[in-house]
């Protein structure tokens, strides 16, 4: 009886291990502390998450700007949309496009609540996905470790909020073929790798995977984009 108990407890732990929720990245930034300003999001805009897509930015990083001042940056130009003229009213983005933006030291900035649908610009079912921006070009330069690590255990943590499944998990090039690059050469290369998902699988079990950059591609930026401007 003794035995059977002890194998009941050994099995009960291992299954509570196995299916343990990967936890909230500690190193996210609220919408209050960095001073999030939208504007009101239309009720028709809320979606139930469905997969998680992930972009990078398409802007070179050069340390000209704090996180905090490209993502206001970021927000403000949305809701203007200045590039085109007498645009529609559906044209302007009441708050960021993506709902997380990873900086190159690591810090995840919350965007977009979760409840709404993101935007793009570039054509492709929006409802479902939560979109996460890490900032930068990774045509241009690569991400950095920390970048790369945050973009992992955010992941995990969303995929098991939101219940994702990893064939769920994909880039914006995955999501709207041909049609864009993004999230650049040299991050896609873990997704074509299969390491992105490997990671996020192995975080999601409770491990502490070794999250290293490869070595840069034959044809691919050789510059690790570099920590961010202090305040």
């Amino acid at each position: 009886m003794r035995t059977i108990f002890l194998t009941i407890i050994a099995l009960t732990s291992t299954f509570t291990h196995a299916h343990a929720a990967a936890p909230r990245p500690t190193n996210i930034v609220t919408r209050e502390e960095w001073k999030s300003d939208p504007a009101p999001i239309p009720d028709n805009r809320k979606h139930t998450p469905r997969y998680i897509t992930l972009h990078h930015a398409g802007v070179l990083w050069t340390n000209s700007q704090t996180p905090e001042q490209f993502i206001r940056n970021m927000q403000a130009w949305g809701k203007r949309r200045p590039e085109i003229e007498q645009p529609p009213r559906n044209t302007y983005w009441p708050d960021l496009a993506y709902h997380f933006l990873i900086a190159p030291d690591g810090r995840i900035f919350e965007g977009r609540p979760v409840e709404y649908e993101p935007e793009s610009n570039t054509k492709y079912e929006l409802a479902g996905n939560l979109g996460v921006e890490m900032m930068g070009d990774f045509n241009q330069q690569r991400p950095s470790p920390a970048q790369l690590e945050s973009a992992v255990r955010l992941t995990a943590w969303l995929a098991d909020e939101h219940k994702i499944k990893a064939d769920d998990i994909r880039t914006h090039q995955d999501a709207a073929p041909n049609s864009t690059t993004c999230p650049g050469a040299d991050f896609y290369r873990y997704f074509k790798s299969g390491e992105f998902k490997q990671w996020v699988a192995q975080v999601q079990q409770g491990e502490q995977p070794s999250i290293t950059p490869g070595a840069p591609l034959p044809d691919g930026p050789t510059e690790v984009i570099t920590d961010t401007k202090k305040k």
